[in-house]
């Protein structure tokens, strides 16, 4: 696996104790965090102000789908996993080559998944 120490995540997760814990997952791989952020107004904002080199996108936020972020994140060339518990098939087809992480999970599927979007 490549070095991910100093690259910088964004998590965004409306739940906050998965927010935490994906956080610390992600820290404990050699990220740092750049950001975590419950709603897609947030992270669209950090998408246009603050740098960060990937991305945990989880797909259901309040009810509302990420997938126009995820888009962005593609059209900026920003590698990112998808996080959810309905796995890939909620994903539209233009996305559902993207790595997904369903929920829950653990460190070695969260560092697959990783590795997965850096290739």
């Amino acid at each position: 696996m490549a070095d991910l120490a100093g690259l910088r995540v964004l998590v965004v997760e409306d739940e906050g104790p998965v927010a935490l814990l994906i956080e610390d997952l992600l820290e404990d791989l050699g990220f740092e965090l750049a950001g975590s952020v419950a709603g897609l107004e947030q992270a669209f904002q950090i998408l246009g102000s603050s740098p960060f080199d990937f991305a945990v996108l989880d797909v259901n936020l309040g009810g509302v789908k990420s997938f126009d972020f995820a888009r962005a994140l593609i059209r900026k060339g920003t590698p990112f996993i998808f996080s959810t518990g309905y796995g890939n098939s909620s994903l539209p087809a233009d996305l559902c080559t993207q790595p997904v992480l369903t929920k829950p999970f653990s460190s070695e599927q969260l560092r697959r998944a990783v590795e997965q979007a850096l290739t």
